[in-house]
């Protein structure tokens, strides 16, 4: 079984969601639960069977699908990708256990197990075009459940995060195109295959070209300031579930592509605009950051606080460094399991209230204590602070950055510090006070069924704050394949210089780099 566990884990939600229009509706739900159980139980299996001490691609499969072009079923996963499968298997499962009684949920059921399959598509596939078509097809499933059952203005929404994320793809395909195109000159053979890409060594001004494309569809998806204006929109439209997904598991194929394809195709590119988008990030944190505290909607001020975390993990990924590239992908657990907790306690007061906006509320700590204590927490660790799980991600991120610029890091530091500004300034305004709407006065606190699926992620919260070292350890060693695979591609002075050379400091075991060469 093992040996196509990733095709599996693929394929197995969406064909229980094709027997699920079988299903009748009073039972949708238990179903829809098992399915996602039963994938989390795999993806567990998945991790228990990694080797933490490898850091090349495991339990890889392969298919041939156009051979003549290149064009292969290939399949694998390391450390980078491992932990992001088991976090989407983990927020489906929590999704659909959550879900209210909303109408036809039989078809949100189904739409979130195929939504699914092309996020864990995504993270195993290893050709091009096999990732390319799942990174298109997610845009399905979450368009629909945006337009289907979000807010008022869920249409413009909707097509609004279509339009922007499907143009960006277009982009990156061309870039890939090009990619292919370029291994058939030197090499005389077509192949999509990353690991072949890998051992491709491009010219400086072919690589400038190629990153400015594939960033493009990258970050638009992560999304990047000045590309993040179909975000709020997306997040503030979208039922809860569409929200969580969202922000846990979608905007992670934006910064976990960046690391897949941008940093070991293109190191020289990389080391070339490494400041211009540091500085980019660094507007995102800034200035979404202050957009947050604007806002009077409580919702808003989570997705505007999402975009500013994502500037960090983006400045974590272009330190160039084992540190910084380390912290970034620890952080992107780290992010899908705060932000998928705070938009789940934004849905639990919403349910109640039917409302969302801050104004409405206050005092709620003596009404809802339970709710009070989870949200306090979470909002805590979402600003970082130490013994809970940003805190470690952040920490290591910024101290890879360090080693680029201290300056920069300085700023993006203290531009930390804004969003423990707003989110305790929101946090106050919610749940500080005396109650003043007698709306609130009687309002029912958590229960079961929302603390089995808010508990958990308070766990893991403070858990993986206190002890990293589950995760930190394959990730790590996945990484320092990729950074030693950058230096010994770099063909630049600057790049040799900005990328370490671990080859003598650390033993690195069976990498893609010894591969390559």
């Amino acid at each position: 079984m093992l040996d196509n566990i990733l095709s599996i884990l693929i394929f197995f939600p969406a064909v229980a969601g094709i027997f699920g229009f079988a299903v009748q509706k009073d039972s949708i739900r238990a179903y829809g639960v098992s399915v996602a159980f039963i994938e989390f139980a795999l993806s567990l299996m998945l991790w228990f069977s990694f080797d933490s001490n490898v850091s090349g691609m495991q339990f890889i499969e392969t298919l041939p699908l156009i051979p003549s072009f290149g064009i292969n079923y290939i399949l694998g996963v390391d450390g980078i990708s491992l932990f992001i499968i088991i976090l989407a298997a983990f927020f489906t499962l929590i999704g659909i256990a959550s879900l209210t009684d909303t109408k036809d949920v039989k078809n949100m059921i189904i739409t979130l197990l195929f939504l699914q399959m092309t996020m864990v598509g995504v993270f195993v596939a290893l050709d091009a075009i096999v990732f390319y078509v799942f990174w298109e097809l997610s845009l399905v499933p979450m368009l629909y459940i945006i337009g289907a059952w979000g807010g008022p203005l869920r249409i413009y929404a909707s097509v609004k995060f279509f339009l922007y994320t499907f143009t960006g793809s277009l982009v990156m395909l061309v870039g890939m195109l090009f990619m292919a195109y370029f291994y058939y000159q030197a090499t005389g053979t077509w192949s999509f295959a990353i690991l072949d890409w890998y051992r491709l060594i491009l010219p400086e001004t072919f690589q400038l070209w190629l990153f400015v494309a594939f960033f493009f569809g990258f970050a638009i998806k992560v999304p990047m300031f000045p590309f993040h204006t179909w975000l709020p929109y997306a997040h503030g439209q979208a039922p809860t579930i569409g929200s969580v997904i969202l922000a846990a598991i979608l905007l992670k194929m934006g910064t976990y592509a960046f690391i897949r394809f941008s940093l070991p195709m293109f190191p020289d590119a990389a080391v070339f605009f490494m400041f211009p988008i540091a500085v980019l990030a660094i507007i995102m944190i800034v200035y979404t950051a202050m957009v947050a505290y604007a806002q009077e909607d409580v919702k808003q001020v989570v997705a505007y606080s999402s975009v500013s975390h994502m500037g960090v993990i983006i400045l974590g990924t272009f330190a160039l460094n084992v540190e910084g590239i380390t912290g970034s992908i620890f952080l992107m657990i780290a992010h899908g399991v705060v932000s998928g907790a705070l938009f789940l306690l934004v849905g639990v007061i919403y349910d109640r209230r039917h409302t969302k906006m801050m104004s409405e509320f206050g005092g709620l700590a003596s009404v809802m204590p339970r709710f009070a204590t989870i949200f306090g927490i979470m909002m805590m660790a979402s600003v970082g602070l130490p013994l809970t799980i940003n805190f470690v991600g952040e920490f290591l991120s910024l101290l890879g950055f360090y080693q680029q610029s201290h300056i920069l890091t300085l700023l993006a530091g203290l531009a930390i510090i804004v969003g423990a500004i707003y989110m305790l300034a929101a946090y106050k305004k919610m749940f500080f006070g005396e109650v003043t709407n007698e709306k609130n006065r009687n309002l029912p606190d958590v229960n079961k069924r929302e603390l089995i699926a808010l508990v958990p992620l308070v766990i893991i919260t403070v858990w993986l704050g206190i002890y990293p070292k589950p995760l930190l350890g394959p990730i790590n060693n996945s990484v320092e394949s990729v950074v030693q695979l950058m230096h010994d591609k770099s063909i630049t002075d600057e790049a040799k210089s900005r990328i370490p050379n671990l080859i003598d400091g650390v033993k690195i075991t069976r990498t893609s780099a010894q591969e390559a060469h």
